[in-house]
């Protein structure tokens, strides 16, 4: 159940769209959007558009819904996809229910540029942000209402990855579970007009911490939603669907205020100061409409420009106190590493958490580099610069394709305006500690064994471990409770950042070397810098099932850089 719709001719298997893809890397051959053509090199210079013509649109947290109908269950209740029943049902469904709406519909990038259809999350690129505490569990039923004959680029049929809740894998969104209506893929029993997910909200280690509460220096903060659809994620995300979900608990309170003597205080309020910056690239032609281009070939899809929060420059007034940013890099392929700049002068702001898990200690930096899925909260203290000041987020790092960074520009592009032109309405009693989050120790002595994952090009097609991805067979089988060691080895001049499933790892070196400091917290993506052997610690706790390894360059994933293992008891 694996095909899908091509823009133009019969449906393809699985096999034959990897090897489309991989003869497209050779010929360069043209593609789509309709009445357009590309080039699988540089590209093309977009349409000419306005700075800072309009504010930087800000997420809100997305509210609950009363009820749901049919009331969730254990198993798949009537009209649902065939997922599997609910490792952690309680036998009721939790108080916490949401409601997101996948469909077609228009967004604007920028006024100068007509309208562009997407497919997003209630419609919105990027799409609702959902606000949720720890031990608090939440069930989001997710319907697809796009249309199940679409044509063009991209596939009607979904499945949603939570990135990188600690969660059951029926509801982490497997690349073989996609649905819609009338199709389904190899992990679920039948089509359905919804899904629902099921996000305890757990810490890791609940199922074996007597308390059942687990282990709470594994909290993650800043995490984010998107398509997993077997071969077509990288099509699926590029046309919109990209969420948010962040996570609190009684150390990271999301009050600035609170009394509570154990709360960090950082700068809080959804919304308010405490701010998501979503970055994806799109390429426009110069009608201003964005297009993709299937057979640029599977080196990644880079566009001509940048968004932020799905504006093109967009401006944003802030007070002079203290915000929290989380950065993240929705892009499909590309890098960035951003400088905030006060005219040619790089400013420093403090670094608190890497891929949404707070550090044990904040850093001072000018510069934060990220990877596609990676992301990065920042605290930018604006009381330090007189009322007028205009300062900007500059992305300096140069790409020229997939294969990864080249170096860096001595000015860059500017991407957000912070426009600092008032005082705050209160004092600011927000703070960055001196210590954050206490990290687990890696226990070394826990590794069952150390297994190896090599991510290598085949014959113009990605592999791991010299194999093409088969959502139905386990590259490897890892006892639930257990941990490993795993040796990510990358082959060529190409980038890949490797995203690993239900569970935070820890780096242990880099060539043999001690990860720098940003990353010796918990991480859930890890950056493969060509040749490189990375070593990571990573545990199976609490869950079973069939999870995913696989590189976060969506193309790469897409052209079989994917790998499942599955937790048994």
């Amino acid at each position: 159940m694996s095909d899908t719709i091509t823009p133009t001719g019969p449906r393809l298997n699985r096999r034959q769209s990897i090897q489309l893809g991989a003869l497209s890397a050779v010929t360069g051959m043209a593609a789509v959007r309709p009445g357009q053509l590309a080039h699988a090199e540089d590209p093309p210079a977009g349409p000419r558009t306005s700075a800072w013509a309009m504010p930087l649109p800000v997420p809100q947290p997305k509210q609950t819904v009363a009820s749901l109908s049919p009331a969730p269950d254990l198993y798949p209740a009537a009209g649902e996809a065939g997922r599997d029943p609910h490792q952690t049902w309680s036998g009721s469904a939790p108080d916490k229910l949401y409601t997101i709406h996948v469909k077609e519909a228009l967004h604007s990038f920028h006024p100068q540029l007509p309208a562009q259809t997407i497919w997003g999350y209630d419609g919105t690129f990027p799409g609702p942000c959902i606000v949720a505490r720890y031990n608090e569990p939440c069930l989001v039923r997710f319907y697809n209402e796009i249309n199940p004959y679409a044509v063009g680029y991209g596939s009607p049929e979904i499945s949603v990855h939570l990135h990188n809740l600690h969660c059951a894998s029926e509801s982490d969104g497997f690349a073989g579970d996609y649905w819609s209506s009338i199709r389904y893929g190899p992990g679920l029993k039948r089509a359905g007009l919804y899904k629902d997910h099921l996000f305890m909200n757990h810490y890791a280690g609940f199922s074996t911490d007597p308390a059942g509460i687990g282990d709470t220096r594994e909290a993650l903060g800043t995490l984010w939603f998107h398509d997993h659809r077997l071969d077509f994620t990288e099509q699926n995300v590029y046309r919109g669907m990209a969420g948010l979900y962040l996570m609190f608990d009684e150390l990271d309170s999301g009050n600035e205020k609170d009394p509570n003597p154990q709360a960090l205080r950082l700068p809080s309020g959804v919304g308010q100061y405490d701010i998501p910056l979503v970055f994806a690239d799109f390429l426009f032609d110069q009608s201003g409409y964005t297009y993709y281009n299937p057979l640029e070939g599977n080196k990644g899809h880079l566009g001509n420009k940048v968004t932020v929060n799905g504006k093109i420059q967009p401006f944003f007034k802030v007070q002079r106190r203290k915000y929290r940013f989380r950065l993240l890099d929705a892009s499909v392929a590309r890098f960035y590493e951003f400088y905030l700049m006060n005219g040619s002068t790089s400013q420093s702001f403090t670094y608190i958490a890497n891929d949404g898990n707070l550090l044990e200690a904040p850093l001072t930096m000018n510069a934060v580099r990220l990877a596609p899925a990676e992301r990065a909260d920042i605290v930018i203290e604006f009381s330090k610069y007189p009322h007028g000041t205009r300062l900007y987020l500059v992305n300096r790092l140069l790409m020229k394709d997939g294969r990864g960074p080249e170096g860096l520009s001595s000015r860059g592009e500017q991407l957000l305006r912070f426009d600092i032109d008032t005082d705050p309405m209160e004092l600011d009693v927000s703070r960055v500690p001196a210590r954050l989050r206490e990290q687990p120790p890696i226990s070394l002595n826990e590794a069952v064994r150390t297994r190896k994952w090599e991510f290598d090009k085949d014959n113009a097609i990605w592999t791991v471990n010299k194999k093409i991805f088969d959502p139905e067979k386990a590259a490897a089988v890892v006892k639930r409770n257990s941990a490993e060691i795993w040796e990510l080895r990358g082959n060529g001049s190409w980038h890949h950042p490797v995203h690993i499933h239900m569970e935070e790892i820890r780096i242990l070196s880099r060539n043999g070397k001690p990860p720098p400091p940003h990353e010796q917290g918990r991480k859930d993506v890890i950056v493969l810098n060509p040749d490189e052997r990375v070593k990571v610690f990573v545990r199976f706790r609490d869950f079973t099932g069939k999870y995913l390894l696989h590189c976060h360059n969506l193309s790469h994933e897409d052209h079989a850089m994917m790998a499942r293992w599955d937790v048994v008891a």
